[in-house]
């Protein structure tokens, strides 16, 4: 499924469009989804113990969501230096996964406890809230959660009970897009890593059709990659700014990007 994944993406990039008009009312629409590259704009320290599965930049404030099991935590990540402020950690018998701050809460997911972890901005918990199947990503539009859970699917959450509200199925070019993991709310797009690729995609929340691919091949140049360097995985958008950062599970460089149209 990996390989037939990364294939779907990389004909997406030199593929024609070759789409008709389908009058038919159920055909989903087909998309040729734009290609992007990256320029590198700044490079900043990042800790080769946090394995990233959450990033989201709010306030001034960059906001970390780390995994493996017994190292799992939530933390505050200062930019320049790169050091982190522990705020929770999670028990050992969890691995833990994206995370979210919406208004004065913070959310973190775990992969495989069904349970969400709920804080407060200085990182106390709240409450605990349950859910089915896997955590991966998680995201917000400033009312409501979007969730990951390793496939195609990404799910509208009410955050107060973290209850199902509505299901996009992703698609790419007509097919489905799994191995959705961290996600990010950009300008009225939810952008998805895909895992163990270097790219994103861009879907569309009311649609699910992928609008655009970013490829970031060859982001952590091969001096920077040791044994223990993990995948491409995490974004975060200052809105204030409206900078772009990205990293790694396990990189020693977190980036800010530009992202141009290829």
């Amino acid at each position: 499924m990996k390989n037939f994944l990364l294939t779907l993406i990389l004909s997406a990039a030199v593929a024609a469009c070759g789409s008709q008009t389908n009058n038919k009312p159920l055909t989903p629409t087909v998309v040729e989804p734009v290609q992007y590259v990256y320029k590198v704009k700044a490079v900043y320290p990042h800790l080769t113990s946090s394995y990233t599965q959450g990033l989201q930049f709010v306030d001034g404030e960059l906001w970390e969501g780390t995994g493996e099991w017994g190292r799992s935590v939530l933390q505050k990540v200062d930019l320049e230096s790169g050091k982190a402020e522990v705020l929770a950690r999670l028990p050992k018998r969890e691995f833990g996964e994206g995370i979210t701050v919406l208004k004065d809460r913070v959310y973190q997911l775990t992969w495989t406890n069904n349970t969400a972890h709920v804080y407060d901005l200085e990182g106390n918990l709240i409450k605990d809230v349950r859910y089915p199947g896997e955590g991966w990503g998680l995201t917000t539009d400033g009312e409501k959660l979007y969730m990951s859970d390793g496939s195609e699917k990404i799910y509208r959450i009410n955050p107060d009970d973290f209850k199902r509200e509505a299901t996009i199925a992703v698609t790419m070019r007509g097919e489905p897009v799994e191995f959705l993991n961290e996600l990010e709310w950009i300008d009225g797009k939810i952008w998805a890593n895909v895992y163990t690729s270097d790219y994103v995609v861009i879907i569309d929340p009311k649609s699910g059709v992928v609008e655009g691919v970013i490829d970031f091949r060859g982001l952590l140049k091969k001096e920077d990659i040791k044994d223990e360097t993990d995948v491409f995985n995490g974004i975060a958008y200052d809105a204030a700014t409206k900078r772009i950062f990205v990293t790694g599970k396990l990189w020693n460089k977190l980036f800010e990007v530009e992202i141009i149209k290829r």
